[in-house]
């Protein structure tokens, strides 16, 4: 090698050098995942890919909800703050994850339902689980002062999730079935035993005895000879829960825009129309509801 191409290496090799620096200070370097002989622990990682056709339902619990709802001071048997604020965070995790075609809540439980076809993330269990749990956990948390004004939050709350995939219509109809169903049936003893402690001034252990046994006649007797109270009179919420259905809604915005000849901008009321993740109070054993949304359980929604 000559000394003159010794020396217009040398150059270039500090050009680049100095080039590498100003990208990196700038932060535009972009670097391939290094290969090493450690790599073969990625091998440990189980596959956990979603079997395709199937309905994917995420559903997360409380945990340890009822010493949380204690010390929060939660009303009984229902809190329309609590479950106001498990609806809000649900309809939060709608807007932000992808492919959810329904959800369904009660108390502190919800069950996310990701369409057959959704390819969000491979269709990897663990990635459905986390991102709707941890969406839903922060929200709580986001939204608690929006409900609870005079109540601070004392501690984080957690929630708790599972994977279930269902690979028929009628496997999810009858899934979101059971979960109506237990609604009321938790609903129907909570408020007959919360009336037995709070008006009868029976202990939880004497209304515990009391309603052991007892089938939902019975119950509905209690509340009605003892209490005055019709159960179906109840809130729809309490009874059946809530689903939330993707509904066009219309969305009024505030927008600024130019008018000719004139020098300032004009702020105008512009209405949109924009897909929402509506609250619905209603029964979903039935027909009706499926018959009413057919774009539910469509296999190109």
């Amino acid at each position: 090698m000559f000394p003159w191409q010794r020396v217009a290496c040398d150059f270039a090799a500090a050009a680049a050098t100095v080039v590498r620096g100003t990208r990196a200070r700038l932060g535009c370097v972009r670097v391939a995942m290094a290969k090493s002989k450690f790599e073969y622990v990625r091998d440990f990682e189980p596959d956990d890919t979603c079997l395709p056709n199937c309905w994917v339902v995420v559903r997360l619990d409380g945990r340890n909800f009822h010493r949380f709802a204690e010390q929060h001071g939660f009303k009984k048997p229902n809190d329309d703050r609590a479950l106001q604020l498990m609806n809000r965070c649900a309809q939060t995790v709608m807007q932000e994850l992808k492919d959810i075609a329904i959800a369904y809540g009660q108390s502190d439980e919800y069950s996310f339902i990701f369409k057959k076809r959704s390819n969000w993330f491979k269709r990897r269990s663990s990635k459905f689980m986390t991102h709707v749990v941890s969406q839903f956990a922060s929200s709580y948390v986001f939204y608690w002062k929006d409900y609870f004004e005079d109540q601070p939050l004392l501690y984080p709350p957690g929630f708790d999730g599972r994977v279930v995939l269902y690979p028929s219509d009628q496997n999810l109809k009858d899934y979101l079935s059971w979960r109506q169903a237990d609604c009321h049936i938790n609903n129907l003893y909570n408020t007959v035993f919360w009336s037995l402690v709070q008006r009868s001034g029976l202990t939880p252990v004497q209304a515990q005895t009391r309603l052991q046994g007892t089938l939902a006649g019975e119950k509905n007797e209690i509340l009605f000879s003892e209490f005055n109270i019709n159960y179906n009179n109840e809130p729809l919420m309490y009874r059946k829960g809530t689903v939330l259905v993707w509904q066009k809604v219309n969305k009024v915005i505030k927008k600024k825009i130019k008018i000719p000849e004139e020098t300032e901008e004009k702020e105008v009321e512009v209405t949109r129309i924009k897909m929402t993740a509506v609250p619905l109070h209603c029964d979903i054993i039935g027909d009706q509801f499926w018959d009413q949304y057919p774009e539910i359980l469509a296999e190109d929604s």
